[in-house]
């Protein structure tokens, strides 16, 4: 059968174009996008309700939404992944760990009492440690370090706890940024079309990563070609979750971006690239997490005058619009990534 298969491929110019990994990314994309467009607003009358955040800032405009579309456009990417995508143990692994990290998201969208912290916390750890597993032992844990022309290998024991600690913090930062009609899903968005880029340019070409002395990954198109099937569904998910928006993605959503923006970045052979490409959703929801390990754990206060996530801050204190909130975040968000990807690649 597969022989055949090949051998169709030779004979029939169509399938020759699955072997353009540039052709299965727009492929990924626009089916990704496709069926999402439809199958959110056809299936979001079954999800269940937003509750409502305590001490969030009107917390009433989302309340009573429907809420953890996550489980529609993140069953889609994993499905158009395995359709599409030239999957490898690795790549499929962390494609079905995603999807796992949804499903836990959607249990506490759906539960009628919302699961404790450290609960939510115990399984984030779970699936971030399987997933630095699961690299660690696919990939070698050779790291290049930003700003030098230095590759270090990193013992494979720390490369598990630092790429742990990497994923569950992109799973709950990514988690507390979501508030904003738009805001975290379009941060995620710019987040992942740039990693898609780096994976399938410079780190997925040999030419290109051997001329900036970066570790070459053979697979690093393939794992593009995941990533913008992840872009396409997301951009469907925005489509109806841009202000006023008529759905949310609830943990289900959030908290499988996180878990997924974390992987890829390890992909890259460079951990520090998630400061870079999600500052803005670290300092947006990182900091609150910060603020509240020190109160609860240390007992010491800090950021006294300073509501979080930070865009609660800006819309109480400054008066900002949610519109303005998500644009003049993206806007530094970008300035934030164009100038280190710049300084990187001008120093290597």
């Amino acid at each position: 059968m597969l022989q055949l298969l090949a051998r169709l491929k030779t004979y029939f110019g169509p399938f020759r174009l699955f072997e353009s990994h540039s052709f299965m990314i727009l492929l990924s994309l626009y089916l990704s996008f496709l069926f999402s467009i439809i199958a959110i607003p056809k299936f979001s009358k079954y999800l269940p309700h937003d509750r409502g955040r305590n001490f969030a800032h009107d917390s009433t405009h989302a309340k009573g939404k429907p809420t953890g579309a996550g489980i529609i456009f993140i069953v889609i990417f994993v499905l158009v992944s395995f359709l599409v995508a030239p999957m490898n143990w690795e790549l499929a692994i962390i494609v079905i760990l995603t999807l796992f990290t949804m499903l836990t998201g959607y249990l506490d969208d759906n539960s009628e009492k919302p699961w404790s912290e450290y609960k939510k916390a115990l399984f984030d750890f779970i699936l971030a440690l399987a997933a630095a597993f699961v690299i660690s032992y696919f990939s070698n844990t050779k790291i290049w370090l930003p700003f030098t022309k230095q590759i270090i290998e990193v013992p494979k024991i720390w490369y598990i706890l630092g790429a742990t600690a990497l994923i569950w913090i992109s799973i709950n930062t990514t988690n507390c940024s979501d508030g904003v009609d738009g805001l975290s899903g379009a941060l995620v968005m710019f987040c992942l079309i740039t990693l898609g880029v780096f994976l399938y340019l410079i780190i997925g070409h040999t030419k290109i990563s051997s001329y900036l002395l970066l570790p070459h990954l053979p697979e690093g198109a393939k794992w593009a070609v995941v990533d913008f099937a992840m872009v396409g569904s997301l951009m469907a998910y925005l489509w109806f979750n841009a202000y006023p928006s008529t759905v949310l993605m609830g943990d289900a959503g959030s908290r499988s971006l996180g878990f997924f923006i974390g992987a890829l970045v390890l992909k890259t052979g460079n951990p520090f690239l998630y400061f870079i490409l999600s500052t803005v959703l670290l300092v947006n929801g990182g900091t609150g997490l910060i603020k509240v390990a020190f109160m609860r754990f240390l007992k010491i206060k800090i950021f006294h005058n300073t509501r979080f996530p930070l865009h609660d801050h800006v819309r109480t204190t400054r008066n900002w619009s949610n519109t303005q909130v998500m644009v003049k975040f993206i806007i530094i968000q970008l300035l934030i990534t164009l100038g280190f990807l710049g300084l990187i690649l001008k120093i290597r």
